[in-house]
């Protein structure tokens, strides 16, 4: 009987990412490919392995019972592919979620950080949200990422550590037609009675929903509540001219289509922005990320309060910076 062909280590990397995402978009980003191959390499896992992997509708994405049973093998797998090179001096990449392709803050830092290891492979993935990408961290799933550490439950911060990065002044997204999308900067009290969107119902973003309920409390904003995640440029437009709602963002934060982005102002409103890991990582790439957050910190000036700003208290005794 002839020995069956061997697998390509890839396909079953492919294979976890969708099988831990659940869906097709998320899972190409994470991995940097686009979403037609990440498709392709699926499939042809299944012809190999002669099974369906997954039951796909326009609605969602599922695990087969074949799905189900080959994810502990493949996870043990990759885990064991991972010690192999590092135990003879090919380390495995670092993987840095930058939150989403348009921010800026996380990838500057990874950017600096390449220039600063070009020896090692730091590769940017794409969680969304720290409250998602913390239980990727704790599992080993990922290794570092950015967001508001205080924003995390007291039980996702007790395995994880932080690195203040920067406080990023907030800003709204409009649609082109709204009426405060004439003004260069957007005063708080000019959203009172707007319902502003803030990532509510989001499972992988309750940090940011969190500040969001803070900044608007007794001025008049209500956060509007859960839509459907926009994953991508097109669905982010399609949404927002769906509902009408502005979007609470960051002044980084890219126009998309139609819509501009404005500061928001008086006060001020500040995003505290951590870089966050598990404890106990190791990784010889990992010196070098915690290096560029401080020469950027430095060189920016990405941790001062401007005057006028607003910072919730707890987030500043985190971030170790006062108002």
């Amino acid at each position: 009987m002839p020995a069956p062909a061997p697998l390509d280590p890839r396909l079953l990397r492919a294979f976890v990412t969708v099988a831990e995402d659940l869906h097709f978009t998320r899972a190409a980003a994470r991995l940097y490919v686009a979403q037609q191959a990440l498709s392709r390499d699926v499939r042809r896992l299944e012809r190999e392995l002669g099974v369906e992997l997954f039951v796909r509708t326009t609605r969602q994405v599922t695990l087969t019972a074949d799905g189900e049973r080959l994810l502990p093998y493949a996870r043990r797998v990759l885990e064991a592919q991972d010690e192999l090179l590092a135990a003879f001096g090919q380390a495995r990449p670092l993987l840095v979620d930058v939150n989403s392709p348009g921010l800026v803050t996380g990838r500057l830092v990874l950017e600096r950080a390449r220039a600063l290891a070009p020896e090692h492979e730091l590769m940017a993935r794409y969680e969304s949200g720290l409250t998602g990408a913390a239980a990727e961290l704790l599992a080993g799933r990922l290794d570092a990422s950015f967001g508001r550490f205080a924003g995390l439950t007291p039980a996702l911060r007790a395995g994880l550590d932080h690195q203040p990065v920067r406080c990023e002044p907030m800003a709204v997204v409009l649609p082109g037609d709204h009426p405060l999308a004439r003004l260069p900067e957007v005063p708080l009290a000019a959203l009172a009675g707007e319902t502003v969107y803030a990532g509510a119902g989001n499972p992988r973003t309750p940090e940011w929903t969190e500040l969001a309920h803070r900044l608007f409390e007794g001025r008049g904003i209500d956060v509007a509540p859960p839509a459907p995640l926009a994953v991508g440029d097109e669905e982010f437009q399609r949404v927002m001219d769906k509902s009408g709602y502005p979007v609470l963002a960051v002044v980084s934060f890219p126009a998309i289509g139609s819509t501009v982005v404005r500061p928001l102002v008086d006060p001020v409103p500040l995003s505290p922005v951590s870089l966050v890991w598990r404890k106990g990582l190791v990784h010889p790439a990992f010196d070098a990320l915690r290096r560029a957050v401080a020469q950027l910190t430095a060189e920016k000036g990405w941790l001062r309060i401007p005057a006028g700003g607003w910072i919730p208290a707890t987030d500043a005794a985190v971030m170790s910076v006062h108002n």
